[in-house]
C-alpha cells in the first residue's frame, strides 16, 4: 500500500509540473464527497415497481378437453391414412393445454395465444391471488395467433394498460411475465433485441417483436411489459432447438392486440381488416435490380383482383409498394401488418416505387367482400366429410383462412371435434375440389354429393397449395 501510494503521488507531481499552475491545483484539490444512498432505489436498481403495477393482472389459462375417437372404417384404407394422419379408437385421454394471459379490461377481458386454447372446450383462469374462475371464450383470431376470454364470474378486476408497439425502439428494457412450464407467475428481464421480425412463420401476420428476455412453454399468452407497466406484446413463441430458452422470443406487437380487443368487445366473431385486393410478392435481389431500386425492400405488386380496392387506388402490376402511412413496408408481410391494424372505413396512404419515382396512393380501407355468400353447410351424409361446415369462395373466405391462388371448389371453415371428419384430419382451410369425378363449385354441390353411401370415395382437395387426389374405401 505505501508503494502504491508513493507511485500515485509521484505521478500527480509529474503532471503538476508538465500543467499550468491551475490545473495543478485541481489535481491536488480534494474531491468533492458523494452523498450517501437516501432511499433502496439509490443502492440498487429494480423493476419491483414495475412488477407490483404489472403482475396483479398476469393469469395462467388452464385449458382442457376429452378426446373422443370413434371406431371407422375408412382408417381401414392405409392410403387415406398416410395422407389424413392416424386415428381411430373409441376414447383417448383428456388433452391438457397450459399457458399464460393478461387482463386488459377491469371487466375481465383476457387476452391469451389462440394455440393455447385451439381445439378446448373447457377453460379456467387462475389469478395472481389464487382464484380460479371458468372463462368462456369470446373471440379466437387464428390469423394473429390470439384469443379474447371473458372472466365468467362479475367483478372489478384487475388490468394492465395497453402501450404503443410502434414507440418501441431496439435496446428497450422489457419484462416478460408468464407461468413457464407450470412452475408459478415468473418474471423475467431483457431488451428488445429487434424489431419487425417477419418471415418466422408463426403466424399469417409474421410482424413480431424479437427479445432476449427469457420465454419458455407455459409464457405463451404472456405480457411483454415496458418500463411503465403496459403491454406492448403478447409473448408467443420462441426459436429453439432444445425447447428451452434461448435468449430469441417472439411477441406479438400490442397495436396488433388492440384491434382484436376492439372486435371482441363490439360482439364481433371474427375480426375484419382492410383488404388491399392484390397478390404480393417478396423482392428478391434480382428483381430489386431489374426495377432499379437500391435495395431489395417492399412488395411487389404480382396481381390484382378486379373492383378490388388496390385496382381502384390506381395501383399497377410491378408497383413496388415500400410504405403505409410514412411507415416502412419492406416485405408482404409487413405490408399486411400495417394495413391489418389499421380501421376500417378510412384512408391510408401508401408510398409506391414506380418507374424510379415515389408516388403517393389513397387508398380505401374496406373489409373483403362475401360474394357469393358463404352459404355454409355442414355435412351429415355417410362420408369422409361428415361433421365438416363447408363455405362458398369469396375474397372474404379466402382472407379468413389464408387461401391462395383458389378459384374453384368450397373451403373448410369449421370441424367437429367427435366427428368422421375431425378424426380423418381433415382441416380448416382444405379446398374440396372434386368428390367422385363430380366438380364442387358451391356448398350444395357437396351436399348432394355425399347424401348416398358409396363403395369407394375419390376425393382431390387442396391444402396448402398443393393439389392431392386419393381413394378412400366406403
Amino acid at each position: 500500500m505505501i508503494f502504491l501510494r508513493r507511485q500515485f503521488l509521484a505521478a500527480l507531481a509529474i503532471l503538476a509540473l508538465a500543467a499550468p499552475a491551475a490545473q495543478a491545483e485541481a489535481l491536488l484539490a480534494p474531491q468533492q464527497e458523494r452523498a450517501l444512498p437516501q432511499s433502496r432505489a439509490d443502492v440498487v436498481l429494480s423493476f419491483a415497481p414495475i412488477v407490483k403495477k404489472a403482475t396483479p393482472a398476469v393469469v395462467n389459462v388452464f385449458a382442457t378437453r376429452i378426446e373422443q375417437r370413434p371406431a371407422n372404417p375408412f382408417f381401414d384404407d392405409p392410403i387415406f391414412r398416410r395422407f389424413f394422419g392416424e386415428g381411430g379408437g373409441q376414447r383417448g385421454p383428456t388433452a391438457q393445454s397450459l399457458g399464460s394471459g393478461v387482463i386488459v379490461d377491469a371487466s375481465g377481458l383476457v387476452v391469451t395465444n389462440n394455440h393455447v386454447i385451439e381445439g378446448m372446450t373447457d377453460v379456467k383462469v387462475s389469478l395472481s391471488d389464487k382464484r380460479e374462475i371458468p372463462a368462456k371464450i369470446l373471440l379466437r383470431d387464428p390469423r394473429t395467433d390470439l384469443a379474447v376470454l371473458k372472466l365468467t364470474e362479475a367483478a372489478t378486476y384487475p388490468m394492465m394498460e395497453l402501450g404503443d408497439s410502434d414507440a418501441l425502439e431496439v435496446g428497450d428494457l422489457v419484462l416478460a411475465i408468464g407461468n413457464p412450464f407450470g412452475v408459478g407467475q415468473t418474471v423475467t428481464q431483457g431488451i428488445v433485441s429487434a424489431l419487425a421480425r417477419t418471415q418466422v412463420g408463426i403466424s399469417d401476420y409474421g410482424f413480431f417483436i424479437q427479445t432476449d428476455a427469457s420465454i419458455n412453454p407455459g409464457n405463451s399468452g404472456g405480457p411483454l411489459v415496458d418500463m411503465s407497466g403496459r403491454v406492448i406484446g403478447i409473448n408467443s413463441a420462441i426459436f429453439s432447438k432444445s425447447g428451452g430458452s434461448v435468449g430469441i422470443g417472439f411477441a406479438i406487437p400490442v397495436n396488433m392486440v388492440k384491434i382484436v380487443v376492439a372486435a371482441a368487445k363490439g360482439g364481433g366473431k371474427q375480426v375484419k381488416r382492410p383488404w388491399l385486393g392484390a397478390t404480393l410478392q417478396n423482392l428478391s435481389k434480382e428483381i430489386s435490380d431489374g426495377l432499379g431500386l437500391q435495395r431489395p425492400a417492399g412488395a411487389l405488386v404480382a396481381d390484382l383482383y378486379p373492383k378490388g380496392p388496390a385496382l381502384d387506388a390506381g395501383l399497377k402490376r410491378g408497383d413496388v409498394i415500400v410504405t403505409v402511412d410514412g411507415q416502412s413496408a419492406d416485405d408482404p408481410e409487413a405490408l399486411g401488418y400495417r394495413l391489418a391494424t389499421k380501421p376500417l372505413g378510412g384512408q391510408a396512404t401508401l408510398g409506391v416505387l414506380r418507374g424510379g419515382k415515389t408516388i403517393a396512393v389513397p387508398l380505401k380501407l374496406s373489409a373483403a367482400p362475401e360474394v357469393p355468400a358463404r352459404d355454409a353447410v355442414k355435412v351429415k351424409g355417410p362420408s369422409p366429410f361428415a361433421g365438416a361446415t363447408v363455405v362458398n369462395i369469396s375474397p372474404a373466405v379466402l382472407e379468413e383462412f389464408s387461401v391462395q391462388g383458389a378459384a374453384n371448389g368450397v373451403v373448410v371453415a369449421e370441424i367437429d371435434p367427435q366427428s368422421v371428419a375431425a378424426q380423418l384430419n381433415l382441416q380448416k382451410g382444405d379446398v374440396i375440389l372434386v368428390v367422385n369425378d363430380e366438380k364442387i363449385a358451391t356448398t350444395r354441390d357437396l351436399e348432394r354429393a355425399t347424401i348416398n353411401r358409396h363403395y369407394y370415395w375419390k376425393i382431390t382437395l387442396a391444402r396448402e397449395g398443393q393439389v392431392i387426389t386419393t381413394v378412400v374405401g366406403g
